[in-house]
């Protein structure tokens, strides 16, 4: 639960730093890299967090 609202505080953090990007014509590769690893290191705790999930219920059973 803890790690879902840290998610959600960063989410509008990552939305800024989006639109300064889109805003911004010349927006160098070095300026998306934190959104992009936003994007990734999000993508990897869903994943782990189901996978958690699951073997928590396979070993319950």
């Amino acid at each position: 639960m803890i790690g879902f609202i840290i998610l959600v505080s960063m989410k509008k953090n990552m939305e800024i730093k989006l639109a300064l990007l889109n805003r911004s014509m010349e927006s160098t590769k070095g300026a998306a890299k934190p959104i992009v690893w936003w994007i990734v290191l999000s993508t990897v705790w869903g994943i782990v967090s189901i996978f958690l999930i699951v073997w928590m219920f396979h070993f319950a059973v």
